[in-house]
């Protein structure tokens, strides 16, 4: 018989994107996800990691949290989640011994793992939260774990034993990244510097399913080894991908999944021209309601830039300005030593790293013009 999994991860309650609130568009996807749990009935729901987007959330998002966990106690269905990167364990785990009587488990201890939870007569899963090598080596009591694959091949031993044993379906829950997994830039906080926090899939071998957060994109990494992807689009480097949770038909030896996507309150979209391109373009009409990045190409300085592309995306959140490419590798400091004291040279050499061109003999003049009206005594404050 198979245990059907509901596989979600990295919620992120509580994110801005570029100081836009998403608490809104968190709770509909919420919603939208007690709905999938409500006509499909899966015998667990799965968070693995990043429940919340920080260490200390915000009290709307602990209230989103309780509002969604208390309904889904409510439909019967089972729930375990596992701390991630960007969750304090502690906090996301209060008062879970006495959740764990209304079936919502929430994990974040390594030294648990070996404690599977149970759905009876249909499978075991075993909870893996972020595993910090620094915790981990003072659960083992042994200063010879390095880095997070020693971790992990440490904190996941005795799990993988009695796992072994068990004759129903076995999942383990956790967040990670595992090597080999496609990142989304400007996405994920890294776990650690310079891939040192990179899992091979190998040491998770020896569970039928391994139910993976913390990488925005989903994906499957290895046979049965998947990563659902984030609830919502979190960057604009995720406008692309198509946001779904992942139910699953775990089996011994085998697993089936099928993304189940949710949709959004608001998409993210990336638009690119001058501004009048972008106010006046047919094509962008579909974008007035989404979460907007402007890249503007219109040569100079444009005052208040967001307030006018507003008045046709009025969530425009972020407006880029390339600055000039011209050389690369450090052309404007270069072209700064180069004009030394001559306030001329430098002006250009600004003008350039500003609008990827030089300044026409008019502007020039005009700057040269305020120079000397400063020296004379004209512009003091």
């Amino acid at each position: 018989m198979a245990l059907r999994v509901l596989h979600t991860s990295d919620w992120h309650l509580g994110r801005s994107l570029h100081e836009e609130p998403l608490l809104a568009d968190q709770a509909e996807a919420l919603d939208r996800l007690h709905d999938v749990l409500a006509g499909e009935r899966p015998d667990v729901l799965v968070v693995a990691g990043d429940v919340y987007d920080r260490a200390v959330p915000p009290a709307e998002a602990v209230t989103l949290l309780d509002d969604f966990l208390t309904r889904v106690a409510a439909l019967g269905i089972p729930v375990v989640a596992v701390a991630g990167n960007h969750d304090s364990a502690d906090r996301l785990c209060f008062g879970a011994r006495l959740l764990d009587a209304r079936g919502i488990h929430l994990r974040g201890d390594p030294a648990r793992i070996h404690e599977p939870v149970e759905i009876p007569g249909k499978g075991f899963l075993y909870a893996a939260p972020y595993l910090d090598p620094d915790v981990v080596r003072g659960i083992e009591r042994d200063e010879g774990i390095r880095g997070h694959a020693q971790a992990t091949e440490r904190a996941l031993a005795r799990a993988r034993a009695d796992a072994v044993g068990r004759s129903l379906p076995t999942v383990l829950v956790a967040h990670a990244f595992v090597q080999g997994a496609r990142e989304t830039p400007e996405s994920e906080r890294p776990i650690s510097v310079g891939g040192s926090g990179g899992v091979p899939a190998s040491l998770l071998a020896g569970f039928d399913y391994v139910a993976l957060g913390h990488l925005h994109a989903p994906q499957e990494v290895a046979p049965g080894v998947r990563y659902s992807g984030s609830l919502l689009k979190y960057s604009f480097s995720e406008a692309d991908q198509d946001k779904s949770v992942a139910l699953v038909e775990v089996g011994r030896g085998s697993a089936r999944a099928r993304p189940v996507p949710l949709g959004a309150r608001r998409d993210v979209a990336r638009i690119q021209g001058s501004l009048r391109e972008l106010l006046e373009r047919p094509d962008l009409a579909r974008h007035a309601g989404h979460l907007v990045e402007a890249t503007l190409t219109d040569p100079g300085y444009i005052l208040d830039a967001k307030a006018k592309l507003r008045a046709r995306f009025p969530h425009v959140v972020s407006v880029v300005r390339p600055l000039a490419a011209a050389g690369g590798g450090g052309a404007f400091a270069r072209r700064v030593a180069e004009a030394g004291n001559d306030d001329a040279r430098l002006f250009e050499a600004f003008w350039r790293e500003v609008t990827a061109g030089a300044p026409t003999a008019e502007e020039a003049a005009l700057y040269a013009e305020a120079l000397e009206e400063v020296r004379r005594g004209g512009g003091a404050a």
